[in-house]
């Protein structure tokens, strides 16, 4: 059996290849939407993509299950647990949807659906079992049930997807899971989760790849609660202090449940001069994206640009700031090739912003304006209608500057009306580069926002020296 990760470090995302080399068919368990890497590995392992399915309708990510399918032939699996209202749509209808228990098998592997609600109502995990090797399950992708040292966190539904209070009975749900389905293993069976550090789907979740149902049950802090039936003491220690959910989870829930568009073959980018962005800009026919370090940026950048620095976080940042519900010009990208294009707009795709038009290589021959910055020692003197903190609730919770006000970078483009449009806004986070990414967005809907320079670590570090 051949059992590979595909890792996503910009959302923390994992998927699974997992292959019978006897026959020579893979499955591939959540997929994200730039499929190429499935293929490569298909490719690699002389394999065939005969199945893909998917653990949930996931929040964090858009799905490439139906990409996969339409480029492989592949079948598709999906979830059927959960009741009317977490069913997958129309576009899957030539799915096979799954109940508990069902199983798939590729030659001498089978993949076995275990129901795990609490994340989800409609949440599988899967058991694979290596025939070649043993009649048991070996292995359990878990999905976003059980994390390395954490379990799913059951309140996105309330935080991201319009739900009232649905965290309560995911919280038991979830309790359920553990003890009757994840409890009830053997210590050997590796568990092999869908997020790893960084990802918002949990508030504790371990930078190691995978774990062990014994590693998990000795060592998680859930199993204590698990360990005495405590229910309620799992399900206050679970709700509390989770991060804050990104405000574009919901879009995913609802596209995810309905079915993402197929993309196909992508159009070759265009590489664009510098007079054909100024008149593209002129004409307000598309956005320009400036994907440098904030500490460039704020020596001079494009007018009503959105700031989305680097690809490596170009997914998780680019969704704070484009909304493709809303927003209908495509992105002309700051790129320094064809490749590097390429690459940015594959981490777009995950999050399901497709119009990206072109790129230009240089800010050569553009005019430039120099973002408001507000210096720290000129920040008493600056009085601000507003000033904003854009970092995380338990971020501010640790401490903030006086009389600030916390909005995550996440959630400010869909919060705009709890925003003063009179006035000026001085904003910051912990090191400046989020502040950057969503000032840039707050600028470009004709918000007046100063950033204050090195942020909150900066204001902190004047006052230790001050006091030394």
């Amino acid at each position: 059996m051949l059992l590979e990760r595909i890792y996503d470090e910009d959302l923390a995302q994992a998927s699974y290849f997992v292959g019978c080399q006897a026959r020579g068919e893979a499955i591939v368990v959540d997929p994200r939407r730039d499929i190429g890497v499935y293929l490569a590995l298909a490719e690699k392992h002389g394999m065939r993509i005969t199945s893909v399915t998917e653990t949930h309708i996931h929040a964090d990510y858009l799905s490439g299950t139906r990409e996969l399918a339409a480029k492989t032939g592949a079948q598709m699996y999906v979830s059927d647990e959960g009741g009317p209202d977490w069913r997958y749509g129309d576009a899957f209808d030539s799915a096979v949807r799954m109940r508990n228990g069902h199983e798939i098998v590729l030659g001498n592997i089978t993949v076995q659906a275990v129901h795990t609600p609490g994340h989800t109502p409609e949440h599988l995990s899967f058991l694979v079992t290596d025939g070649a090797q043993s009649t048991e399950p070996g292995f359990l992708l878990s999905g976003d049930f059980v994390f390395v040292g954490d379990v799913g966190r059951p309140d996105l539904l309330d935080e991201a997807a319009g739900g009232i209070d649905t965290r309560f009975q995911g919280a038991k749900d979830l309790f359920a899971s553990l003890r009757d389905r994840f409890l009830t293993l053997p210590d050997y069976v590796q568990v092999h989760p869908a997020h790893g550090s960084g990802s918002a789907c949990g508030k504790a979740l371990g930078a190691i790849a995978s774990s062990t149902v014994g590693y998990e049950r000795a060592f998680s802090w859930w199993a204590p609660y698990l360990a005495v039936g405590d229910e309620q003491g799992f399900v206050d220690e679970l709700l509390s202090g989770q991060p804050d959910a990104h405000a574009y989870f919901g879009r995913m829930k609802r596209q995810n449940r309905g079915g993402p568009a197929i993309l196909g073959d992508l159009p070759a980018l265009t590489e664009y001069t510098a007079e054909q962005v100024t008149l593209a800009l002129a004409a307000d026919s598309a956005i320009f994206v400036d994907t440098r370090h904030n500490s460039l940026v704020h020596e001079g950048t494009v007018a009503r640009s959105l700031n989305i620095p680097s690809v490596a976080k170009a997914a998780s940042f680019g969704a704070w700031v484009y909304d493709p519900e809303a927003e209908s010009l495509p992105l002309l990208l700051l790129a320094s090739s064809v490749e590097a294009a390429d690459e940015f707009r594959a981490h777009l795709l995950r999050v399901g912003i497709d119009a990206v038009l072109g790129y230009i290589t240089s800010l050569d021959g553009l005019e430039l304006v120099i973002p408001k910055i507000v210096r720290q020692q000129d920040l008493d003197a600056a009085d601000p209608i507003l000033l904003l903190d854009v970092r995380s609730k338990n971020e501010y919770a640790r401490g903030h500057l006086p009389d600030a006000v916390q909005l995550s970078a996440g959630r400010a483009l869909w919060s705009e009306s709890e925003l003063p449009i009179e006035g000026t806004i001085i904003s910051y986070c912990q090191s400046g580069v989020r502040n950057s990414v969503i000032a840039s967005a707050l600028r470009r809907d004709g918000f007046d926002i100063a950033e204050l320079e090195g942020s909150y670590a900066a204001w902190v570090g004047a006052r230790l020296f001050t006091h030394t």
